[in-house]
């Protein structure tokens, strides 16, 4: 906690839930800029496991009052997030886009959205609608869920000590298989049999097996829903500046093609002219924007944010 601070629980509605989440603003009763952070995917809580509050504290000692919250159905928040859609969870970031717009002493005006990884494409869909001022994404991947994961995995086999290429192959293509299922609908039973099917090499047994291990009926149909969903369309139909930040060392998100899909479509003709992009590589860092294994930010990344959004802010009180 920054000293001086103000820092309470809220709670606030969305369409069918109520969330719970934390506030925190400078000590300083002036008009500040707002900020939501939106975690990623999974249960993630106010928190994002401990990812968010160096940065929230970046944040407040640099002037800005800050939101986070718990992901429906997770810590507080009602509801089920494994019930949910990108839509649903856009929803429950413009509500508290709304909620915190509406605090004393933030600027409706100049607040705006924090997306990590998952969260990167709910905060996209919202700026996509609504009147956002400005939009950061951490770790977003630029295409699926569907295609990243299948790059996750094809980084994770390469690390497996021994491993050939025709076993990356058979287990990517077991993979494929998978999508393929849940895009034709495939029940639970269905995909469990499916996977009992598959000849995994034994060099991959285990984390094939892992990755499967965590999987119910529920989060089959989740994913089911999720998979192909592409932010490009989102992208295309920003309103707003666009940060996007990435690690260098990302071994969950395909960094290089992220970035150039998301420049392509900044260049695309019909984007709206204050539909900027602006990328910050930052190398070294991981998923989390983290270093050698380690918990602490990379040096100078809530710096950039602080200079960024501050830039669209001045920019936006000329205009």
């Amino acid at each position: 906690m920054v000293t001086g601070e103000r820092v309470r629980d809220v709670t606030f509605p969305s369409v069918d839930v109520v969330l719970s989440g934390t506030f925190a603003g400078p000590a300083s009763r002036d008009p500040a800029p707002g900020v939501v952070m939106v975690g990623g995917s999974g249960p993630s809580d106010r928190t994002n496991d401990n990812f968010f509050p160096p940065i929230q504290r970046g944040l407040v000692e640099a002037g800005f009052a800050v939101l986070s919250y718990d992901k429906r159905g997770v810590g507080s928040s009602s509801g089920d997030w494994l019930a949910g859609t990108i839509d649903d969870f856009a929803a429950d970031a413009a509500a508290a886009l709304d909620f915190l717009s509406c605090q004393p002493g933030v600027q409706a005006e100049t607040t705006g959205l924090f997306g990590h990884s998952e969260g990167g494409w709910v905060v996209l869909r919202v700026a996509a609608r609504g009147n956002v001022p400005w939009v950061v994404t951490n770790g977003c991947p630029g295409m699926t869920p569907a295609a990243q994961d299948r790059y996750a995995l094809a980084t994770a086999l390469q690390a497996i000590a021994g491993i050939t290429p025709h076993d990356v192959e058979v287990t990517l293509a077991a993979y494929d298989q998978l999508v393929e299922a849940g895009r034709r609908g495939a029940d639970f039973d269905e995909a469990t049999q499916l996977v009992g099917s598959f000849s995994i090499p034994a060099s991959v047994e285990v984390l094939f097996g892992e990755y499967w291990s965590e999987t119910d009926e529920n989060l089959w149909e989740f994913t089911k829903r999720k998979q192909d969903h592409d932010p490009i369309p989102d992208v295309l139909r920003l309103r707003c500046p666009h940060l996007a930040t990435f690690g260098g060392a990302d071994e969950l998100v395909p960094v290089a093609d992220s970035i150039g899909l998301f420049a392509a479509a900044a260049c695309h003709a019909e984007r709206h002219p204050r539909a900027t992009l602006t990328v910050e590589l930052f190398p070294h860092a991981d998923h989390r924007v983290q270093v050698h294994g380690g918990t602490a930010l990379v040096p100078g990344y809530v710096e950039t944010l602080v200079r960024w959004i501050t830039e669209r802010r001045d920019a936006s009180s000329q205009s």
